[in-house]
């Protein structure tokens, strides 16, 4: 056995459902549990709406499963409920039972969605956003990761970078901070970095009237 080196303080997390590690007592079978845990880590780390996998996307050498043993592990997760088998005229792929993955698997059997033919079912790697934000502001929640997807198609990094910057000089390690001083530089135009610091009192005071104004939003 090759002696783990442990975990890194930069890596990734992936959100497993508790009510998982409740269901680990009646699970017996390794490749069962090794075929839930897996599902779960790949399709969390999928982008778009369509986040199944096929057989073809459990990989052997990686599990440590032969073949049959993943098409076992798969049976049982499919038979205890972990994951749905949905099926159409074009292939048969796997998704969570979640409340999303039932909404997907139920629109992909009546042929209302289809695999992308650019998707690529591989794990993702996090950006650095989502690391900067997970280093200073706080866990990455599916919500919030979905938040900074989102973020990051309307602002670029070195945007967002800057601004979960200002959230932690300023003591103010919120999302709504952040994206209050994102929206405030693309409504109000973001001047160049050496024009920035010399006009920092200001840019301060007009992140200041932005998020004054969304707390009072919020008491309403």
């Amino acid at each position: 056995m090759n002696k783990f080196s442990g975990f890194t303080s930069s890596e990734t997390f992936t959100q497993i459902p508790d009510s998982l590690f409740h269901l680990m007592k009646d699970i017996e079978d390794t490749a069962e549990l090794k075929i839930a845990f897996y599902s779960i880590w790949r399709i969390d780390h999928m982008q778009g709406n369509f986040r199944a996998l096929n057989e073809t996307d459990f990989e052997a050498e990686s599990l440590g499963l032969s073949v049959k043993e993943i098409q076992r592990g798969l049976k049982k997760c499919v038979e205890r409920g972990i994951l749905l088998k949905a099926e159409n005229e074009a292939d048969v792929f796997y998704f969570l039972n979640s409340p999303r993955g039932r909404l997907a698997a139920e629109a992909f059997a009546k042929g209302q969605m289809q695999k992308s033919s650019t998707m690529n079912s591989a794990p993702r790697e996090r950006s650095a956003v989502f690391k900067l934000y997970e280093e200073n502001i706080g866990p990455l929640t599916p919500l919030i990761a979905d938040t900074l997807n989102d973020a990051e198609e309307l602002y670029s990094a070195e945007w967002i970078t800057e601004a979960i910057g200002l959230a932690v000089e300023n003591n103010a390690r919120k999302w709504k901070y952040i994206e209050a001083i994102l929206k405030s530089w693309k409504e109000e135009g973001r001047a160049e970095k050496q024009d920035r610091r010399n006009n920092k009192k200001d840019g301060q005071q007009s992140v200041s009237r932005k998020i004054e104004q969304l707390r009072k939003r919020s008491t309403k």
